[in-house]
């Protein structure tokens, strides 16, 4: 029987993502371990590789398709000696029905919320006047949607007949097969009542063509999604320390001068020393490298630091794993890596998911100190500042120092004030005295 191929989870975390590419076409013999189609989620552009072997018969996604959910069928192989007759109903699978809850009528219990997540929706399905069944992509269809655009007034030009954006955006241009739009009455203006629950869209306050609107991409839509979470279901408290770092920066000198060349050279940066002295902090204070469940709480062995890590269009947190155990050239190494893939969209999901504490550094910015927001499962974030010299006085007399402010953002749920103090505190010794860091 035909062999439906789904659309892949490619982390935990991943609901939906964009079908960004297609690597083989209908008819095309396929093989186990052959790459068939680029994937994009929010974070990265991933390969997706075949797991049966067939001819590829159907082609149910178009590439350049966005939000297809997570198991909705996205192609269709057939193996030797299969016939392609009953492909053309292929679809999306449909969702399996709700069970009724005990004491409520159907209605009621269809009625009581949507399918859990991973779980695919049917297809919105349309037919012709003459009662054929219309096939259109989900973006065909949200834009044909959203223009009050006839769909099943279309004919496809993708496979097997398939409606696809540019069939849609040729039928808007020509101006045809548009429904009526329905007038929407204008609310009475009442200017003292409060404003509805919710923010309004920007859009109201602005006039038509006065700004270009850019579409959300998938990476855009989750730092939103997590961080706007984080904000309102995890309580969030602050603790500012001042570091100096003159210390510090001299071991930086020393060390990057005993660099060799050509293979196993390195050039450690401060990002890289403030790494390693959180890694040892957390290991110091063992119920700091701890993450929340509602069951329980998850102290770790080994302390894995996220780091911000800037891209275009947004931001990544690739993790240095079992960084307590690393050196410093180790850690300059891996994050070289990690950053310069990060910004090809390169990682690995078990590259830049989990971790228990982060490092947010925007110093080499000239912000001098900032608070940043926690990037669950994470427990918190320092925000590292740039530093600079400052007057400051020492045994009563006045000096120059060279001074990095740190703010770190705490879960409550899992560090109390006093447990966080005591965290910062290792962290400044180790940052002031770099040299405890390579004992």
């Amino acid at each position: 029987m035909p062999i439906d191929i789904l659309m892949p989870a490619l982390s935990p975390t991943m609901e939906e993502g964009t079908l960004a590419k297609w690597l083989v076409k209908e008819g095309d013999t396929i093989e186990p371990g052959d790459v068939i189609a680029e994937i994009e989620t929010d974070k990265a552009t991933m390969e997706v590789e075949a797991v049966d072997e067939g001819t590829l018969a159907k082609i149910v996604v178009d590439e350049g398709t966005e939000n297809v959910p997570v198991n909705n069928v996205i192609a269709v192989i057939l193996q030797e000696g299969e016939e392609g007759a009953d492909l053309d109903a292929v679809e999306s699978p449909p969702t399996a029905p709700k069970p009724q809850e005990e004491g409520k009528p159907a209605k009621e219990a269809a009625d009581a919320g949507p399918a859990p997540s991973g779980t695919a929706s049917p297809p919105a399905l349309s037919s012709r006047s003459n009662g054929t069944r219309v096939f259109a992509s989900p973006l065909a269809r949200r834009i044909a949607t959203q223009n009050n655009l006839s769909i099943d007034a279309l004919e496809g030009s993708g496979p097997r007949g398939r409606i696809i954006k540019r069939d849609v955006d040729a039928a808007l241009a020509a101006g045809v097969g548009t429904k009526p739009a329905q007038a929407k009455q204008a609310p009475a203006p009442t200017p003292s009542a409060p404003l509805p629950a919710g923010l309004p869209d920007a859009r109201a306050f602005f006039e038509d063509g006065s700004f270009e609107e850019v579409p959300h991409d998938q990476m855009r839509k989750t730092i939103a999604k997590r961080l706007t979470a984080a904000k309102q279901g995890m309580p969030h408290f602050r603790l500012n320390i001042s570091c100096e770092i003159d210390k510090l920066l001299a071991v930086r000198r020393e060390l990057n001068a005993k660099s060799p060349e050509g293979d196993g050279a390195f050039k450690i940066s401060v990002n890289d020393f403030i790494i390693k002295a959180l890694a040892m902090a957390l290991m110091r204070v063992p119920a700091a490298n701890a993450s929340w469940t509602d069951e329980s709480m998850l102290r770790h062995k080994h302390a894995d630091i996220g780091v911000a890590v800037a891209i275009e269009g947004g931001l990544i947190t690739p993790i240095v794993r079992m960084a307590d155990t690393k050196g410093l050239s180790t850690i300059s190494g891996e994050m070289v890596d990690l950053a310069g893939r990060a910004r090809e969209r390169k990682l690995k999901p078990n590259e830049f998911e989990g971790g228990s504490f982060a490092v947010s550094n925007l110093g080499m910015y000239g912000i001098d100190h900032f608070d940043a927001v926690i990037n669950p499962p994470h427990a918190g974030i320092l925000a590292i500042g740039a530093g600079a010299q400052q007057p400051v006085v020492k045994d009563g007399a006045l000096s120059i120092a060279t001074v990095m402010n740190v703010t770190m953002s705490c879960d409550h749920r899992v560090i109390d004030g006093a447990l966080g103090a005591e965290l910062l505190g290792v962290f400044k010794g180790y940052v002031e005295d770099p040299s405890t860091m390579l004992l």
